[in-house]
């Protein structure tokens, strides 16, 4: 492949990344206009800020399948199509039901998204450039953190909540030629990736009962303090949750037959299914504190959509700051130390920004999400280790696995605090407190509960990367010329050799 072409695959996986994760991050500032114009409740801007997440992470292991069995190219290439119309649909909403259906929509064209990219960023860029295109996805990923709550308070400021999705449209039609232009045609072939067969993927039924199981319980968690979490409805979303996830453990149990394994092995290797509870509980805290904090910051402290959206850099500034260092960190002192010192920072960075927010400014905020920041860098092992314990033929089902968790986890962010936020609020609303102190008690109850559910994530990051004799940073050394284990179908976590950071191919 000649650089240029190698050039052009880059930009072409990069920027629908980059865009996806950009609108996961700028409806956060947009939240209070969108109440105010659309008139909606507290659980309706739950939904408009759950149903892109929920969308995506509910479908992200369909993205990760058809990536593996009919393409990455036409995956991706639809995927970036139906977001784009999306986008558009939801700029043209005006009304909450309207917009909460499209978000939906444009998180149905991330799941494409997101594991083509993957894919094609394993399998379509020689194995010397793939270090450098982890690299760049990964500094597009922290850009759209750093620059999305600042685009979308500017935006939203001066021109309106609904131009947040309305230059979606655009990109997206420079996506669609450049990944159109630069993507290769795969030669056809029975086998997968690296010649094998087709992994199997995940059956329609385990897709469907997953959906329906988060679905079922983030219906619990964002209606159920509106409606009671007794009432008809909420408790048949939880029973329907409940039977889902029963079946699902049913159909992965040992003896079942292939296809309905495939989940169960990848959760088999340590650093996989380490990774993937680890993640779940960082989304759990932070997703759920950036939604209220973005509250916080526009309601109790009056701030305009541009000061809420600037006040969020401490946290992208510290990530990208801290995240050259990573790897060198993890060489020294291991995957998984090094893995385990950045949710404890992230904890604690949580129950700063509570301290903080007792002061009744933003400065008080900063030295805690800037914690919050530098932490997350450090947790960056936890996501690579986790990829290259993947078998190769299962690249795709396992990018889209540990995808959904990620966006998963911010659902039940969003529900899982704000449950916590609403009882309290309530609490301190029946003892005499007015409407803003009331949600401040709220909003510290909720940065508790988040920094008590990354902490839990410190000592699963310890067991699932922890070293073992002959290990350098909690990897496996072979002696020169040992096969690789993507060649072999064993996982990576068992015979790869290389060094932290080095993705290689999933």
């Amino acid at each position: 492949m000649s650089r240029l072409r190698g050039i052009g695959v880059l930009v072409a996986i990069i920027l629908p990344t980059f865009m996806t994760a950009l609108d996961n991050t700028v409806v956060n500032v947009a939240l209070p206009q969108i109440r105010s114009e659309l008139s909606l409740g507290d659980a309706s801007l739950k939904w408009v800020a759950a149903i892109y997440p929920l969308a995506l992470s509910g479908l992200l292991l369909v993205g990760g399948h058809l990536a593996d069995s009919r393409g990455r190219r036409p995956t991706l290439l639809l995927g970036i199509s139906l977001f784009s119309v999306a986008s558009l649909l939801c700029a043209l909403s005006s009304s909450g039901a309207a917009l909460i259906a499209f978000r939906g929509l444009q998180g149905t064209g991330a799941a494409l998204i997101m594991p083509a990219s993957l894919s094609v960023l394993f399998h379509d860029l020689p194995p010397r450039a793939r270090n450098g295109g982890v690299s760049a996805l990964t500094a597009a990923l922290a850009s759209s953190l750093a620059f999305g709550p600042v685009f979308s308070g500017l935006i939203t400021e001066h021109l309106g909540w609904n131009w947040l999705f309305a230059v979606n449209a655009p990109l997206g039609a420079l996506c669609l030629l450049v990944a159109a232009a630069a993507i290769p045609r795969p030669a056809a072939r029975r086998g997968g990736p690296g010649g094998q067969a087709l992994s199997p993927g995940v059956p329609p039924r385990a897709l469907a009962l997953s959906c329906i199981a988060l679905g079922g319980l983030a219906y619990c968690l964002i209606e159920g303090p509106h409606h009671g979490f007794a009432s008809p409805r909420v408790a048949i979303a939880g029973i329907l949750a409940l039977a889902s996830v029963l079946m699902i453990g049913i159909g992965a149990a040992p003896g079942r037959r292939a296809p309905a394994r495939t989940v169960g092995v990848l959760l088999r290797g340590r650093a996989f299914a380490g990774g993937l509870v680890a993640q779940l509980l960082w989304g759990l805290g932070v997703s759920g504190v950036y939604f209220f904090t973005s509250q916080f910051l526009q309601n109790h402290l009056e701030l305009s959509p541009t000061a809420a959206g600037l006040t969020f850099t401490p946290v992208a500034s510290a990530l990208l700051l801290t995240a050259p260092l990573v790897a060198v960190m993890a060489r020294r002192w291991g995957d998984g130390r090094v893995s385990a010192t950045g949710l404890l920072l992230v904890s604690a960075g949580l129950l700063l920004v509570a301290a903080g927010s007792a002061g009744g400014g933003i400065a008080g905020l900063v030295p805690g999400l800037t914690t919050i920041g530098v932490g997350s860098a450090l947790a960056i092992p936890l996501t690579t280790r986790a990829l290259e314990s993947s078998p190769g033929h299962l690249s795709g089902v396992a990018a889209g696995l540990f995808s959904a968790t990620r966006e998963a986890s911010g659902v039940l962010g969003i529900a899982v605090v704000g449950v916590i936020v609403t009882f309290a609020q309530h609490s301190a609303a029946s003892a005499g407190a007015d409407s803003g102190e009331a949600f401040v008690e709220g909003y510290r109850a909720g940065l508790y509960t988040a920094a008590g559910l990354v902490a839990v994530g410190v000592p699963v990051a310890l067991w699932a990367l922890r070293r073992r004799p002959g290990l350098r940073g909690g990897r496996p050394s072979p002696p020169p010329g040992a096969p690789r284990a993507a060649d072999e179908g064993r996982t990576v976590d068992e015979a790869r050799p290389g060094q932290p950071g080095d993705t290689g191919r999933t």
